[in-house]
């Protein structure tokens, strides 16, 4: 993340801090409480907030669905083997090329036959005398043909019978008990529909997820901001309740001085009381709201808690609610925010990456065309050595296309025809929300503006009316209710233009971020930034619909 950040405009200034005061200042001895400027807060959030983490892993992910994606159109290659050993005892040794066999056991054993003239054969059987297997050897009788008296030939020259043929010699073929086969085959898609669009679509799923991360990134700064502002505000309103208690403590003791030296009634003394004794819990609340406030941002810069520092405050903020008033033309401002709010950018990748899916799901209805080819070693059936192998090559060509098939493709192509219309919807609304949005920080910059403005003279007016009610007072021409109603305008004006300002800026920091004014974004972010995002892909003004084609005339 710290190679991202140093491509950030806004925090150019700021160098990367340690591990150890996580993007804080100087610590205080006391419990080792960092503290934090609002740039070192919003750097520090940057490097430790977990939905920017988060965020930031989403990036990884849509890369690795790209690599996983591609590779269906990259060339696969897998070697395969098996290897198979049979116990010998299963194993019966087989004569290749016998006329009549007839196995006993283990072995196999041949008859020998006396030859095409004889009138009749008798086979038999051989015996195996062991269970080790051992060349056929024929135990039986060897016949001949009978001689029967025949009547005289009629025929001269009779010549003599054909001596018998020799008896055929066969020998057994011991198996080999070990078999194996090695294969090394590549695959590679020639063609298909569905995988090109596939892979585009991937692309604009990245496009995406880095759009969701800078706008995640606007988020957390505008958060950081509002909750910085928030521990200066509260911090303000203690010390505003503090002023206040010390006022009526104050007011009490000269009452009661005032009751002991018999000038005044009971009456005044309780009533001073009663204003001081309601004041308090307000006191009380406003510390307790600070507690909470600190609480809030440690949890937002991702710091963890710590148990050494016990009840002590995680954090300290350094800094002012400035008030810097901002000439903004709301047209302008409207348009500024269409043109470069992420959120709008992420919402037109969706809808592209939708545009891509229905081009693979009316991919189906092509051809899809594989080619495999590779070599294969196939071992002897009868001898397990490497030398005695079979090899050679295979090449095969796979095609196919659907025909017929229901009306499956058909109702995919349906559905995804129907989530880009979806997608088309979602845009065009979010393109209303970022109108929205704008216009609701620009009402409320104004209000928040109005309210300062109108403050500015009511704090001093209401301080020297409550100096004048004590004046009064002292001098015997006015009441005591008089300063206590002097008290609490002082109070109200106080607390309202503290209030004011902290709209004010929080407002301002709302504003920043639904006009994606937020950062500075320079568009080439090292190792983060696609390329696509810096093209007119992603250009989002008025003048153009949801998959960026112009509008027409009569749509704008």
């Amino acid at each position: 993340m710290r190679n991202l950040f140093l491509f950030l405009g806004i925090f150019a200034q700021i160098g990367i801090l340690t591990d150890r005061t996580f993007g804080g200042g100087e610590t205080s001895s006391a419990g080792g409480v960092p503290t934090f400027t609002l740039d070192q807060a919003i750097l520090t959030a940057l490097q430790r907030n977990p939905d920017v983490l988060r965020a930031e892993q989403e990036i990884k992910r849509t890369k690795g669905v790209i690599i996983q994606i591609r590779a269906q159109a990259l060339p696969h290659i897998t070697p395969s083997g098996t290897f198979e050993w049979t116990d010998p005892n299963l194993i019966g040794a087989r004569i290749l090329g016998g006329t009549g066999t007839t196995t006993t056991g283990p072995t196999t054993t041949g008859a020998t036959i006396t030859g095409a003239t004889a009138t009749s054969a008798t086979t038999t059987s051989a015996t195996t005398t062991s269970a080790t297997t051992t060349s056929a050897t024929t135990t039986g009788t060897t016949l001949s043909s009978s001689l029967i008296d025949s009547p005289p030939s009629q025929v001269s020259n009779v010549q003599s019978p054909a001596d018998p043929s020799p008896t055929p010699t066969i020998k057994s073929t011991e198996l080999s008990d070990i078999s194996y086969n090695i294969s090394v085959l590549g695959t590679q898609l020639v063609f298909n529909g569905t995988t090109w669009p596939s892979i585009r679509g991937t692309f604009f799923q990245r496009d995406s997820a880095y759009f969701a991360f800078r706008n995640t990134l606007d988020q957390v700064i505008a958060t950081v901001k509002t909750q910085f502002y928030q521990i200066v505000v509260n911090k303000a309103l203690i010390g505003v309740q503090e002023q206040s208690v010390n006022l009526l403590e104050s007011q009490l003791k000269d009452q009661q001085n005032r009751f002991e030296a018999g000038t005044v009634p009971r009456f005044n003394v309780l009533q001073a009381e009663v204003a001081l004794y309601n004041q308090i819990p307000q006191l009380i609340t406003a510390r307790n709201n600070y507690r909470i406030s600190k609480l809030v941002l440690a949890k937002t810069l991702g710091l963890d808690f710590n148990p050494r520092r016990g009840d002590n405050p995680p954090l300290e903020v350094v800094g002012e609610m400035p008030y810097i008033p901002r000439n903004i033309a709301l047209v302008d401002a409207i348009e500024l925010g269409k043109q470069r709010r992420p959120f709008l950018k992420q919402a037109r990748a969706n809808v592209l990456n939708q545009v891509e899916q229905v081009h693979a799901a009316w991919g189906q209805y092509l051809p899809t065309i594989n080619t495999t080819g590779g070599g294969e070693w196939v071992s002897s059936p009868t001898n397990s050595s490497w030398h005695d192998i079979s090899k050679g090559w295979i090449a095969e060509v796979t095609g196919s296309m659907p025909i017929w098939d229901s009306g499956a493709i058909y109702g995919q192509v349906k559905q995804q025809r129907a989530l880009l219309s979806e997608a088309k919807i979602s845009y065009d609304d979010d393109v209303r929300q970022v109108e929205l949005e704008v216009q609701q920080a620009y009402s409320n910059l104004q209000q928040d503006r109005e309210l300062i403005q109108s403050q500015e003279k009511n704090v001093e007016q209401a301080d020297e009316a409550l100096r004048l009610a004590k004046a009064r007072l002292d001098a015997g021409a006015g009441t005591q209710l008089d300063v206590l109603n002097a008290q609490v305008q002082l109070l109200t004006a106080q607390s309202t233009r503290l209030q004011a300002l902290f709209g004010y800026n929080s407002a301002l920091a709302e504003f920043d971020r639904v006009t994606g004014a937020q950062s500075t974004y320079t568009e080439s972010f090292a190792n983060l930034t696609p390329r696509a995002t810096r093209t007119k892909t992603y250009y989002t003004g008025s003048d153009v619909d949801a998959t960026g084609k112009p509008k027409s005339e009569l749509s704008r």
